[in-house]
């Protein structure tokens, strides 16, 4: 009896590079290797961007709290990348106007200065003196590629003003400029699809695992249907995260390269909370020394976050002290603003990849990101591991494990990423008429323009290829979503699972909009795309109602 194909099939037995985890860091490393022209394979145990890659605060910025700790090159590079990504992809990267409530004149010099200098000093009281100087700084380290405007510091009528529902306790306010990514996942995907795109030879499968090695080879498991492969490499790249020692140990390696802790989010539906907000972070200095926010994010406000220690990256969610710690903190910039529980409609975590460190609290420890070298046990083929890293940094740390992979493979570097966009950020119209004129081209495809506007908002350019598809009709539990269009997305951008498409393809679960009847229309969608059988779509609807009851949605 034959057996059916599968997507291993496919695989080449040997790589010059397989880079082994689907998150940010293995995303920008694939997409910066095909543009190379190297033949890379990358696998990922679970969807693209489902781990520490889904739970950021979404936010892609400089890092102005690491001027505290001296780590100035960090905040360099940041706020570098921050600009560069507003330029490539800028229909996920967002300009965001933020305010930093001060509480005092001088408070915070001594304890700066001692963090400065490598001191543990509690600072609980960030003072007009020190953000002025912060602020400063910060318009100096991101002047390059700048796109955005310089800080400004607002008196305390000025900011009552601006935002009146702020706490009276504010004695003057810095307001500058970070960026948000609206849609963090689908950026990863937009990576791959574009490195594919360069470099056809190039492969990027999810739900595949490393499972073991033999003589030397990667033996690889399908983990959707169980199939199995082998290849070979010159040079893996563990960009694991959380997982790599996990990654490494699969490999033959025993490595204690990686700490982490738990950052965990809300997704609040409060209209007061979001009005109170005006289109601006807040980004504050809790009464505990921690560092939180607020924005507006899709119609809600997100919340955020913990940084709370972990030894097992697979068994974290967001508890219920830090559903109540977050709702607590926003009291202390908006006094007379209560989240109530039902006013969750999401929440969400991951773990920071940071490296192994002792007795360091985690607040403290570097967001900068290294490289280690491991030898699988054949003794030839090098394993480099990829600690720490961020949304913000991604481009620049992927171009550092570029040019040491070409260097070892003696390839010369044939573009530079630095100016690529990304995805749909490809021929972005740059003014409102320029986009109007895009939506009224596209819906000549679609019917209603703003249907058009709709899909602009959610793919940027790539809109034009979802648009292209035949007979789409509104979904009957979410109109403003097609048919026709989850069809597409399942077909062309690696759907293997429910939750795939409703937690990462698309907005509906981030934005809050996820309900029983969406699940099963788009279960019945995704099987009628991917050919599952009927006890297949109930699996899957299973799984997905369980994703949803561990993140805190409540179904409808």
């Amino acid at each position: 009896m034959m057996m059916a194909a599968t997507r291993l099939d496919s695989l080449k037995s040997h790589y010059p590079v397989v880079i082994i985890g689907g998150g940010i860091n293995g995303c920008g490393v694939f997409r910066d290797l095909a543009a190379q022209g190297v033949d890379c394979l990358l696998v990922e145990k679970n969807d693209f961007c489902s781990g520490a890659s889904a739970a950021p605060s979404r936010l892609i910025h400089g890092g102005i709290k690491y001027l505290e700790t001296g780590e100035f090159r960090l905040v360099r590079q940041s706020a570098r990348e921050r600009n560069l990504l507003l330029k490539n992809a800028p229909h996920y990267v967002k300009p965001l106007e933020t305010v930093l409530p001060v509480y005092s004149l001088f408070g915070g010099i001594l304890p700066s200065v001692k963090r400065f200098l490598r001191l543990n000093a509690p600072l609980n009281d960030r003072g007009a003196i020190i953000t002025e100087i912060g602020l400063r700084l910060y318009d100096l380290f991101g002047r390059h590629f700048q796109t955005m405007p310089n800080h400004r510091m607002l008196s305390r009528l000025a900011i009552g003003a601006l935002m009146p529902e702020l706490t009276r306790r504010v004695v003057a306010a810095g307001i500058y400029y970070e960026a948000r990514i609206t849609h963090a996942e689908r950026l990863g995907l937009e990576l791959l699809l574009d490195g594919q795109e360069d470099n056809p030879e190039a492969r990027a499968l999810n739900h595949v695992s490393p499972s073991g090695t033999a003589g030397g080879e990667i033996i690889l498991t399908d983990t959707l249907n169980g199939a199995t492969a082998t290849v070979t490499a010159d040079i893996v790249v563990n960009a694991g995260g959380a997982w790599i020692d996990a990654i490494n140990d699969k490999l033959g390696v025993v490595s204690k390269h990686m700490g982490g802790s738990k950052g965990s989010h809300l997704i609040v539906r409060n209209k007061r909370l979001y009005d109170a907000l005006g289109g601006r972070m807040v980004y504050f200095g809790s009464a505990d020394g921690r560092v939180n926010l607020l924005y507006p994010f899709m119609g809600n406000v997100l919340v955020g976050s913990t940084d709370i220690p972990v030894s097992d990256a697979d068994a974290v969610f967001c508890e219920e002290a830090e559903r109540q710690y977050l709702s607590r903190v926003t009291r202390e910039v908006f006094p007379d603003i209560e989240i109530q529980d039902d006013e969750i409609v999401m929440t969400y975590c991951g773990v920071r990849p940071l490296p192994r460190t002792e007795g360091v609290d985690p607040g403290a420890v570097t967001r900068d990101h290294s490289i280690v070298r491991d030898l699988m046990p054949d003794g030839r083929t090098p394993i480099y591991s990829l600690i720490g890293g961020k949304w913000t940094t991604y481009r620049g740390f992927s171009e550092e494990v570029t040019d040491l992979v070409l260097d070892l493979l003696r390839r010369e570097r044939l573009r530079s990423t630095r100016d690529l966009p990304i995805g749909g950020g490809r021929s972005f119209p740059t003014s409102a008429e320029a986009i109007q004129r895009f939506n009224d081209e596209v819906s000549q495809i679609t019917g209603p323009c703003d249907r058009a506007a709709d899909l602009f908002v959610r793919y940027g350019t790539r809109s034009k290829l979802i648009a292209g598809e035949e007979g789409d009709v509104p979904l009957q539990s979410l109109p403003s979503y097609g048919r026709a269009e989850l069809s597409w997305i399942c077909r062309n951008e690696s759907v293997g699972t429910l939750t795939d498409l409703l937690f990462r393809r698309t907005d509906i679960a981030l934005s809050g909009r996820l309900s029983a009847c969406v699940v099963a229309e788009a279960a019945e969608i995704a099987g009628d795309a991917l050919g599952w059988t009927v006890e297949q779509r109930q699996n899957e609807i299973d799984a997905t109602l369980q994703v949803c009851h561990s993140h805190g949605i409540a179904m409808s």
